[in-house]
């Protein structure tokens, strides 16, 4: 790895301690909302940090344990046991690795955006309902469904008599308060401090000077500790279908959420791009790492990695010392941690989820492509709640191939680059499916940064919702950064492409 400048390493400093004070809370409570002990989630932002950081193709990208596999990982623990999670984890690792080697990063890229926020929209809305219930210091039942059934009669079990679901709850508000207060009121000058931390830190002197009798985070006094091997029977898990299964869907939707992340992060900066296949290889080796560490599965994490590149980062060298200031606060403050009362990580999980919940992806869907897309997202949001998440999203890409047949006959799409002078023209005809976006997004990822470029769209007869949007966020991306870019034969819902 190259050595970076004085003046970019400083930034990436500075970076760094801004991406550590979002991740520690972040770490803490995605594990309980896991269903396993804090400190399973802090491996995993080391691991993702340190190792992932500097193997990935994605050099902004902040991995770590994501909101998005809480819910899968939750009911593993519950139905297989904790000790089903390191051989699940390993064999989705090298699922992901293989994966990066065959070159199959961009395929993940060509699941329905529809798909995937309505993913992100589910788990969002499970996380909130069970979370719910840790900021009255209870434990969450053990389907959305329950939780959500269960939230009256929480509320309705509160009583003028101050006890311990009172007092979790009081300590849940002030984290939520201080939260959404700072994010509202904040000066510009300190705009990157992050309002969970703020709002955990106002939770814990609360607690700590009142004397509050609630449930606190429990952390080992060694970091070493925590890490479980797998055991001498581990191999034979392999065998076990479930196993198989369990790791074939966290190895898919562990890699559509990064692989969707990077490119999020793309869009954020002017910088390196990134290596899908990379990064897939990367993410694949970080979650070998944690099944061994017996640890919680990793993706890339778009609310770090954009805090990240907010705070000035251009190199890796800021997601690799992340993971270094996580691996000090654990080794030497783990007291510092124990303070942490559990309703006030909750209180932070619920308001992660409730910003999962984004309504605007829903009335964007219906509004530029029609009713079909904005289908596939209710429905994949519903059956990830009401079913599993699994079944949401293979019920989601089903639907999406109904997206198809209109298509039928123009399934093919030629891809022409060619240069004149200083100009790249890149001509489409055929039809812009899903099916041809690994190969659309290479050659457009191909054209060098600094040539204008004419698009031409004449000969394009059909395109879905899925390359219509990879198609916006490349000219949007090409047009941010200065570059001159014309789009010829603009019609239909290639028409927003030529503003």
């Amino acid at each position: 790895m190259k050595l970076p400048s004085a003046s970019v390493a400083g930034r990436d400093f500075t970076a760094s301690i801004v991406v550590f004070l979002v991740a520690m809370p972040l770490c803490m409570g995605i594990a309980i909302a896991s269903g396993v002990p804090p400190e399973k989630g802090l491996i995993t932002g080391i691991i993702g940090g340190i190792v992932v950081g500097a193997l990935a193709g994605s050099p902004l990208q902040v991995s770590g344990p994501a909101a998005g596999l809480a819910v899968i990982v939750y009911e593993l623990v519950r139905d297989q046991g904790l000790s089903a999670l390191g051989p699940i984890l390993i064999l989705a690792g090298a699922i992901q690795v293989v994966s990066g080697i065959f070159r199959l990063g961009g395929w993940f890229r060509a699941i329905s955006p529809a798909v995937v926020h309505g993913m992100l929209a589910g788990i969002g809305v499970l996380i909130v309902v069970g979370q719910f219930h840790v900021m009255f210091d209870a434990t969450p039942l053990p389907s959305g469904l329950e939780n959500l059934m269960a939230m009256p009669g929480r509320l309705l079990g509160l009583s003028p008599d101050i006890a311990a679901a009172e007092l979790a709850i009081i300590v849940a508000l002030v984290t939520i308060g201080v939260m959404l207060g700072w994010e509202k009121f904040r000066p510009k000058s300190l705009r990157l401090v992050p309002g969970a931390l703020l709002g955990v830190v106002a939770a814990t002197l609360v607690a700590l000077l009142l004397g509050l009798d609630v449930a606190k985070v429990t952390v080992p006094e060694n970091i070493a500790g925590a890490i479980d091997l797998p055991g001498a029977d581990f191999a034979n898990r392999f065998l076990d279908p479930a196993v198989i299964g369990a790791a074939l869907a966290i190895a898919f939707i562990a890699s559509a959420e990064t692989l969707l992340s990077a490119a999020a992060v793309d869009r954020m900066h002017d910088g390196v791009r990134t290596n899908y296949n990379k990064e897939l290889r990367a993410q694949g080796i970080g979650n070998l790492l944690c099944g061994f560490a017996g640890a919680l599965p990793m993706t890339g994490v778009i609310v770090r990695s954009s805090a990240n590149v907010q705070a000035g980062a251009t190199t890796r060298l800021s997601t690799i010392l992340h993971g270094v200031w996580i691996l000090g606060m654990v080794a030497a403050l783990p007291f510092v941690l124990r303070e942490i009362p559990m309703a006030a990580l909750g209180a932070v999980l619920v308001v992660t989820g409730w910003r999962l919940v984004n309504l605007t992806h829903a009335t964007h869907l219906f509004k530029y492509y029609g009713i079909l897309p904005a289908l596939i997202w209710g429905v994949t949001l519903v059956l990830v709640v009401a079913e599993d998440l699994l079944t949401g999203v293979l019920v989601g890409i089903a639907l999406s191939l109904l997206e198809l047949i209109p298509n039928l006959r123009n399934l093919r799409l030629k891809v022409n680059r060619e240069e004149d002078g200083l100009h790249q023209t890149v001509r489409l005809t055929g039809g812009a499916t899903f099916l041809s976006l690994p190969k659309l997004s290479d050659i457009l990822d191909a054209v060098p940064s600094g040539a204008p470029v004419r698009l031409d769209v004449a000969g394009l007869r059909s395109v879905d919702h899925t390359c219509a949007e990879l198609l916006k966020d490349w000219l949007a991306r090409r047009r941010a950064a200065g570059g001159e870019v014309d789009v010829f034969g603009a019609s239909g819902k290639t028409a927003a492409l030529a503003h």
